[in-house]
């Protein structure tokens, strides 16, 4: 099993959320985030004066998949989240040891 995170623009959560579903994607954890990585912020104006924002909103969603089902993923995710600009995010995936569905037992890949 992996987890896979994905740090996306607040814009597109729902066209990534629902081609997530269409795949099959059993269930999905969404986390609301500020972050920047190599634009480091953007400089605003304010009522004529400028700042600087460091730090810019984000969402993280959360998916833990098959091994078989990972490269599907990231490319749904990656062709929905896209822009084309900076700032369009990351994916991350790590490995799951285990899971354990609560409400039965069952663990394992029966459990996601």
């Amino acid at each position: 099993m992996k987890k896979i995170e994905a740090v996306v623009r607040v814009e597109k959560l729902d066209e990534v959320v629902e081609a997530l579903e269409r795949t099959g994607c059993p269930g999905m954890m969404i986390t609301r985030i500020e972050g920047h990585g190599r634009q480091k912020g953007l400089v605003e104006q304010f009522r004529g004066r400028e700042y600087k924002v460091n730090f810019l909103p984000k969402i993280k969603i959360e998916v833990v998949v098959k091994d078989a089902d990972v490269d599907k993923v990231i490319k749904t995710i990656t062709d929905n989240a896209r822009t084309g600009e900076v700032g369009d995010g990351k994916i991350f995936v790590y490995s799951a040891e285990n899971s354990v569905r609560i409400r039965t037992g069952e663990k394992g890949e029966g459990a996601i």
